[in-house]
């Protein structure tokens, strides 16, 4: 590939369709880039999560064909403790609705970050048009 120069003519014909970027402009951006960050991690937490929560129904639905008399081994932290059949379940469906919970939240932060984002970039696309590209 040759490199040239540009000639007077191609250099103010590329000055002309630059514009200024205000330091509030830099802000948006910055700005615009840190809540594309905090969504791409929000997405990633709400998969584990999502994940998680098929696990434990999973669980219970493995749990249904068990005798009530047995004992089932209950992990709590590192551990794992023998209960009876009816806590456990009990537990677990604790557990599902923490998680239910924490997804909505979640996913509640993810709409105003992306409300936030679509702000930012209906601002960000009025002054620079095609110059900058927000696609995420």
């Amino acid at each position: 590939m040759q490199r040239r120069m540009l000639s007077k003519d191609d250099e103010a014909a590329a000055g002309k369709d630059e514009i200024e970027v205000r330091r509030e402009d830099q802000d948006k951006i910055n700005k615009f880039s840190r809540l594309h960050q905090r969504e791409m991690a929000l997405e990633e937490e709400l998969k584990v999560k999502a994940k998680d929560k098929e696990d434990l129904e999973e669980i219970s639905t493995e749990l249904e064909l068990a005798d009530e008399d047995d004992k089932i081994p209950y992990k709590v932290g590192d551990t794992f403790i023998s209960l009876p059949l009816p806590e456990v379940q009990e537990l677990l469906a604790t557990s599902t609705s923490k998680i239910e919970e924490s997804v909505s939240a979640v996913e509640d932060r993810l709409g105003t970050i992306r409300e936030e984002m679509e702000s930012l970039k209906v601002d960000l696309y009025a002054r620079f048009g095609k110059s900058i590209n927000l696609e995420t």
